[in-house]
């Protein structure tokens, strides 16, 4: 089967490139959509659901990993890159996807773990098999251990899950044996990128599933492929969260560079329009373009945003940061409020109070989807879909959780099966015969699933169908690198953005209470996300608390 050309971007008079200002919708796989009814999504359950999201009105959609894995780390422990794991379905499968997504012209963005693969990996398998001085080992990170007898990690480095970073191997003699780095659970050992032999596997992986058709990669951990010469201690035992506020000797390093730049000589063999997007932690935003400098990578992740506080001066400094830091490598911001790994935006906003954090996140989607540049939607996001909090300690499934000094868990509750129908589970989310849902979907869900809310103009969904259609047609939106921002009023940010054929002002009170806006350059109301604006005696215009309103500009 071959895939047919990918669709032409909505606005490519207006941009240099599809991602310039695209809304990319992330799909957890196993979270979606099942298909044959065990319980657990699936490609063919995504395959069918390519309706919804082109409904919805978004232009790609990225898919969280699918490849063969022992699922330690819910897929992105990978054990073989070209296949896909049975659980999903095939190789045949994904090729039918991308197929059926570009003519429902929607891309398709695939996952790539090149930090870390499982330990059931042939070539991890292989060097554990032929113990130390095997060749295989060159391509991860073994090291002698420290102490009279080696029983000490090499270096004080922690893992992000908890605990060492460093297990010790056992050799074929059953003795203990050298030690091994993984930055996350210990089933995922880490490549050593000083490996040729790791780069040109790459390489390869790359242009596989570019053959396949795919239009992009999202790049796992890019931010942690090269680890300082030496790997030296970072001097202290304190667990460190991905977006740390120092440097390590374990990300972040200039190295990482002379990969993507290499990656994109790849990319470029099959046309100007198949990207890779950085998923990289860094310090500073200043840090995270050096990621899009021109010959790089063409996106990454706005984690500084995705973090940030719901309160206006903090916001309109961390979006003219963002389009600053961007705009000196000539690259697009991108804006995200949630992800597979964070708790959810209506639950962090919430701060106790439930109806108080739906109403946020009303809000945050309409600022977000009216700034310069790329959007990303997680999956769920769109029903309003809250953190599932309560989730019996038997049934979770990260490995943090787990672990001695690890996690809560808590990622495990932002991946709970979508409900797309009914009033009792699974709702929709596979045949009336299917198994229970892998994670248990909350009774309340039932209000929320895609058919509750389709056609109620007061719906989350239905905001967000809205917001999407005014974003692809309005032609002051998505693309651009820059906002002009109104006189500023405290708890309120308001910005103006312009072109040739139109203009729009977006306006967010984070307050508590309605805030004035100044009507002068507003013309038309054209969407808000609780109750609309009123105007008060003086003709002011009252925004109501927590709520986002766009209008036409004069």
């Amino acid at each position: 089967m071959t895939a047919p050309a990918a669709p032409a971007p909505a606005r490519s008079a207006t941009c240099q490139g599809w991602w310039h200002d695209a809304v990319i919708y992330q799909v957890y796989p196993r979270s979606f959509a099942d298909s044959d009814g065990d319980g657990r999504g699936d490609l063919p359950g995504i395959r069918s659901r390519l309706g919804y999201l082109r409904e919805l009105g978004v232009d790609a959609l990225w898919i969280s990993p699918f490849y063969t894995s022992p699922q330690a780390d819910g897929g992105y422990d990978v054990s073989d890159y070209r296949a896909v794991d049975p659980v999903y379905g095939s190789v045949a499968d994904a090729e039918a996807l991308i197929v059926d997504a570009h003519a429902h012209g929607l891309r398709v963005v695939v996952d790539l773990v090149p930090n870390h693969c499982s330990d059931d990996h042939p070539w991890f398998r292989q060097a554990l098999r032929e113990g130390a001085g095997s060749p295989l080992r060159d391509r991860f990170h073994f090291r002698p251990g420290r102490g009279p007898n080696g029983e000490l990690p090499p270096n004080d480095w922690i893992s992000l899950f908890g605990g060492p970073a460093w297990t010790r191997s056992t050799e074929p003699d059953g003795t203990p044996g050298e030690w091994y780095l993984h930055l996350f659970a210990p089933q995922q050992p880490d490549f050593d990128w000083d490996s040729p032999a790791v780069r040109d596997e790459f390489r390869t992986i790359l242009r596989f599933w570019l053959d396949l058709g795919v239009d992009g990669f999202r790049v796992d951990v890019a931010h942690g492929l090269v680890k300082a010469a030496g790997l030296p201690d970072v001097g202290h035992h304190e667990q460190l969260e991905l977006l740390a506020e120092k440097r390590v000797p374990y990300f972040d390093q200039d190295g990482v560079h002379e990969i993507y730049r290499d990656w994109r000589t790849i990319l470029e063999e099959y046309g100007d329009q198949r990207i890779a997007v950085a998923e990289a932690w860094t310090d500073t935003l200043e840090r995270t373009a050096r990621y899009v400098r021109p010959g790089e990578l063409h996106q990454a992740f706005n984690f500084k945003f995705l973090n940030a506080a719901w309160e206006a001066e903090e916001l309109r400094e961390l979006i003219t940061l963002s389009l600053d830091s961007m705009l000196a490598v000539d690259a697009p911001t991108t804006w995200t409020l949630s992800n597979h790994d964070v708790v959810r935006h209506a639950s962090r906003y919430a701060d106790g109070d439930p109806a108080r954090g739906t109403r946020r996140a009303r809000a945050a989607a309409l600022l977000m989807l009216a700034l310069p540049g790329s959007a990303y939607l997680y999956q769920g996001e769109e029903l309003g879909l809250p953190e599932v909090e309560d989730l019996p300690d038997e049934v979770r499934q990260d490995p943090s959780f787990r672990r001695p000094d690890g996690g809560n868990g808590l990622r495990d509750g932002c991946r709970v099966p979508l409900p797309w129908s009914g009033t009792e589970a699974p709702y929709g989310f596979g045949p009336a015969t299917t198994a229970p849902t892998w994670l248990p979907q909350p009774a309340r869900w039932a209000e929320l699933s895609v058919e509750a809310q389709s056609g109620d103009p007061r719906s989350v969904l239905e905001l967000y169908r809205s917001a999407l259609r005014l974003r692809r047609d309005h032609p002051a939106l998505g693309a651009g690198r820059a906002v002009e921002w109104r006189e500023p009023v405290p708890g309120v940010l308001a910005f103006r953005r312009d072109s040739e054929a139109g203009a729009l002002v977006c306006a967010v009170n984070t307050s508590d209470r309605p805030a004035p806006i100044d009507a002068e350059g507003l013309g038309d109301l054209l969407l808000w996300s609780a109750e609309p604006p009123a105007t008060d005696a003086t003709g002011a215009v009252l925004l109501p608390p927590d709520s986002t309103a766009w209008w036409q500009a004069r």
